[in-house]
């Protein structure tokens, strides 16, 4: 049967917009290659038109020149259109790829849609405000468990605010009535009277003196301590 209808073929897949992209490049390149060479033969025939004088073989080498640039002009029109198919491809290219990403994009979008719906069945508002409340019923039960830790146990219980208030009045009122509102028990103790002042008494000497003539140890020793000079009787033989 397949010697008889043959085997039907396979359809090739429709050429990618890079490829067709592609194909076209290529065919671009080959027409600027071919326009470069265009050009440098229009450059020889230049100079060779310069060199010549004027007559039946320059007319020729300007009929030469002229098929050249008939031929430059022709493939000038077909790059542009070539550019011109490229530029298509890739605006249509950006607008697919544009599109695919639009499409991840909603796909991403709706794929987290889920999961929030999903997460938002676990979590209830109810629960966070229940939490809350708790979190500060513990926050007040902890400052009332530091507060009572923090007591003195040597304060009494049965201190009367009122007369701490009275003696504390009563001491302000003290140092007020002190000099330079200092109280008489922290202010300086003042200097011991110099009671060899009062006694109106002689100061002792400091130096040595030199004894009168006639003068016995004795008698300068007593008058070195500040005591009086007693007369003494002499005897005679």
């Amino acid at each position: 049967m397949k010697r008889v209808f043959g085997v039907k073929k396979d359809k090739e897949p429709p050429p990618s917009i890079q490829d067709a992209s592609d194909r076209i490049n290529k065919r671009g390149d080959t027409v600027d290659d071919k326009l470069k060479k265009l050009d440098a033969e229009l450059s020889r025939y230049k100079e060779q038109i310069k060199k010549t004088r004027p007559g039946p073989a320059q007319e020729a080498i300007k009929a030469r020149a002229m098929r050249v640039l008939k031929q430059k002009r022709m493939y000038e029109g077909q790059r542009d259109m070539l550019y011109n198919q490229t530029f298509n491809l890739d605006q249509v290219s950006f607008a697919a790829e544009g599109l695919k990403d639009a499409q991840q994009t909603m796909s991403a979008l709706k794929s987290a849609n889920k999961e929030l719906k999903g997460m938002m069945k676990t979590v209830k508002i109810q629960d966070i405000d229940n939490l809350q409340d708790e979190m500060m019923d513990l926050m007040d039960v902890s400052n009332e468990i530091q507060e009572t830790l923090g007591r003195s146990y040597n304060v009494p219980d049965d201190i009367d605010e009122d007369e701490l208030m009275g003696e504390l009045d009563a001491l302000e009122a003290d140092m007020g009535s002190e000099a330079d509102g200092v109280p008489s028990y922290l202010q300086p103790d003042k200097e011991e009277p110099d009671l060899d002042a009062e006694l109106n008494l002689p100061s002792a000497p400091t130096g040595s003196t030199t004894a009168p003539a006639g003068r016995s140890n004795a008698q300068q020793a007593e008058d070195e301590l500040g005591l009086p000079t007693v007369p003494r009787a002499s005897v005679r033989s």
